[in-house]
This record gives C-alpha cells, structure tokens and sequence, in this order.
C-alpha cells in the first residue's frame, strides 16, 4: 500500500505502527528518515521574528492556504491512501486542500482526515490510521502501551503539590496552549490555569500571564526546537514583568521542543508528558532533560 501523509503527527503516527510513507509533508521530520522522502509541499510563510511570522500566517490565511501542494509530486507516489488533518491548516496541509487537487490524480486514494482536540483522541488516531493500513492488533498495542506510561506518570504525582503552570505555543503575541496540552500539565502533576482540556489555543494578553504567575513556564513555540527558542528568547524575557515571575525567580522557566514533543498529536505525547513532569517535579522525576534547556 502506498500511503501519503500531509501531516507530521500522521507520519507519526504511521511509522509507529510499522508502515512507512512514500511521500511527506515538508514538515515532516520523525522519524529521521522520512526527511529523506519526497515532498509534497511547501509552506508560504518562512523566516523574521515571532510577530512577523504571526503576521504573515494571519496575511496568508486570509488569502486562502499556508502550503501549496505539489501536484506532481503527489501524482508520482501513486497513493492508495493519503493521510490527511482535518483541521489547523497552519499546522500542515489540511482536507480541504488535499480534496481540491484530487481530480488531478489518476485513481481514486483513499483519504483519511484525522482530527484531535484532546489526549483521548490521539488514541483514536492511532485506532484510525491502524483500521486504514490493517495493522489494528499493533495500534491496540501502542495505546495500550502509552496509556500504561501515562498513567505510571499519574501515579507518581498523587498526593505533591500542585504548582501553576504556563506553556506557551508561541511568544510574540504570547498565545497559550491548549488542546490535550491541559490535560498532559495535570498528568505531570500542574494545575494549568490558562485553558481547558480541548479548548483551541488562544492569544493571551500579556498581562494576564503576570497575573496568572506561573510557577513553572514552559517556551514551546509551535515548529520550533528549543534552540530555535532559545534564540528567540528575548521575545518573552525583554517583557516588562518577567523577571517578578514565580517561574524566573525560582528559576524554572524552560524551553522545550514544540515540533517534537507538544504541538503535535502523535506518540510523543507522552515524551512530552515526561518533560513536563521533570519541569513540574524535579524533586520527583530529576531535573528535565538536556533538551528542555532553563530560559533564565
């Protein structure tokens, strides 16, 4: 079966389950290898400082799509399956654009539009993709799999503190994260008081963040690693108010890797669940990892 995701959390999730594409996304980064695959788009909006970047998005959007696709590309892979998002076109090629193109394919794929707002439906994405490549006993496994990591996490919070916590999916605006990322704070043992579980993220005052006052503040702006974060930095700590945050004076204000571990729903949900908890209670899981470098 030839199979074409449009999404990284879809290649994901299919390279978890044993298949590997035969064309990608140009967002599509992990496993490594899939970076040497072929690519059936690209993205309108490159380069400049967080703002200009949210402007341009904003600019494009309006014009229609963030990615064009490459027709010919796609008609080369003979797909028998494409998989695609349903949803945050920001993000990576959505249905909608991958309908708008199928007339120009020859055969008739199958199109599989994967959509998620909470943890519980990554499993059900998992479910999904492992019914369209006939691998459903493997899906079962790897939900299986995760929940028991997820909930060994769980355990071992029950009963600490329960600090307030911010993670933000990008930096200038300032927007909050949402979606399963509530839930995966309250799994690490956090109170996240800047969404609920499914909520869409949302641009937050800067001010309300000072209010709120986090006391753990995770930087995982949407695409980024943390050295991409980490040089844009200044962004979030050149604000006023910063440095009185509970977050920066106790020093546990980090960067993390958004693309890998939290902007998408895919298996590192729970790497990413992980993080969190080192970030949340070291004095439980040791201090976070190399990868969620401190912002102060």
């Amino acid at each position: 079966m030839n199979v074409v995701s449009t999404s990284p959390s879809g290649t994901e999730i299919l390279c978890a389950l044993g298949i590997d594409p035969v064309a990608v996304s140009h967002a599509c980064d992990y496993p490594p290898r899939v970076k040497e695959l072929p690519s059936i788009d690209f993205s309108r909006v490159r380069g400049g400082s967080s703002a200009e970047r949210h402007d341009r998005v904003r600019t494009v959007s309006a014009e229609g799509t963030v990615y064009r696709l490459n027709v010919g590309t796609l008609r080369d892979a003979e797909p028998d399956l494409i998989l695609s998002q349903e949803v945050c076109g920001v993000c990576a090629v959505d249905t909608t654009l991958v309908d708008e193109v199928l007339g120009d394919l020859d055969g008739d794929p199958d199109v599989v539009g994967l959509h998620a707002n909470e943890l519980e439906d990554l499993f059900s994405c998992i479910e999904r993709v492992g019914e369209a490549v006939g691998r459903e006993k493997r899906a079962e496994e790897l939900n299986a799999a995760l929940r028991d990591r997820l909930a060994g996490i769980e355990a071992r919070t029950e009963g600490l503190d329960r600090p307030r916590v911010a993670v933000l999916e990008w930096l200038d605006p300032p927007i909050a994260a949402g979606n399963w990322v509530p839930e995966l704070v309250g799994i690490a043992g956090g109170e996240y008081g800047l969404a609920e579980p499914g909520d869409r993220t949302v641009e937050v005052e800067w001010p309300s963040v000072i209010e709120y006052d986090p006391e753990v503040l995770v930087a995982a702006p949407c695409g980024f690693d943390s050295e991409a974060t980490l040089a844009r930095s200044g962004e979030l700590t050149e604000r006023e108010g910063w440095s009185g945050l509970s977050a920066v004076r106790s020093k546990r204000a980090y960067a993390m890797d958004g693309a890998s571990y939290l902007n998408r729903w895919s298996p590192r949900l729970v790497e990413a669940t992980e993080r969190l908890a080192a970030c949340i209670h070291p004095e439980e899981f040791g201090d976070p990892p190399q990868d969620v470098p401190a912002l102060s």
